[in-house]
């Protein structure tokens, strides 16, 4: 397995649940590979056997986009989209030549409903569930599966800093009234992926606000 953004908390979990034997996971570090430069995944992923590619990295900065600076904008695109994108691009050949495969897009709930001042980051995570339909039509026959999670809102160390009022107002959003637990989104990954091998070109929405 590969899996991309293995430092952030959903990364941790993921490595987590899959740290048996039955695993061997590799999460490369942003020096290894940085999502920005496509030389750099090229580099790293050409030629690599990869069974299971989870695109987890990702890059948060809202702003208007009449403020926003095109640097900003540019790294936003790269590390959200471009970079999953490329990483699938160098894992399809190895898929096929398996004959068999999948990828997993962490996409957001905000590609589909997004917050004033996340509209670079709403088109990239959109670009992503744009690009499991894509894929997985494609490769389908091959039996090369792609699918995209939206794991929502979760319990993290940069929600747990959030003003209480701003954390009040989306959890008033959750039909539930809590948030999602990334161990939660990690088993899932695992689930998908172990559990549901007949399941492609699917976009799963994870936690309790409503998808329409």
């Amino acid at each position: 397995m590969i899996l991309t953004g293995g430092s952030g908390g959903l990364g941790k979990a993921i490595i987590r649940e899959f740290s048996d034997a039955t695993w061997q996971i590799t999460a490369p570090s942003r020096e290894e590979m940085d999502m920005r430069n496509p030389q750099d995944i090229r580099a790293f992923m050409k030629n690599r056997p990869v069974d299971l590619l989870i695109c987890s990295a990702g890059l948060i900065h809202d702003q208007l986009l009449l403020k926003m600076e095109e640097s900003t904008w540019d790294d936003l695109l790269a590390v959200n989209f471009e970079g999953a994108a490329e990483c699938a691009r160098y894992a399809v050949p190895e898929m096929l030549a398996a004959e068999g495969g999948h990828i997993i897009f962490i996409s957001s709930y905000s590609a589909l409903h997004p917050k004033q001042g996340q509209s670079a980051y709403a088109v990239a995570k959109a670009g992503l569930i744009g690009l499991t339909s894509s894929l997985s039509k494609y490769y389908g026959k091959h039996n090369v599966r792609i699918n995209a999670i939206l794991p929502g809102f979760m319990e993290t160390q940069m929600t747990q800093a959030l003003p209480m009022k701003q954390k009040s107002e989306i959890l008033e959003s959750h039909v539930l009234g809590r948030l999602n637990q990334v161990e939660n989104v990690a088993r899932f990954c695992r689930f998908l992926h172990e559990s549901m091998p007949d399941t492609s070109g699917q976009v799963f929405q994870l936690d309790s606000r409503p998808v329409s």
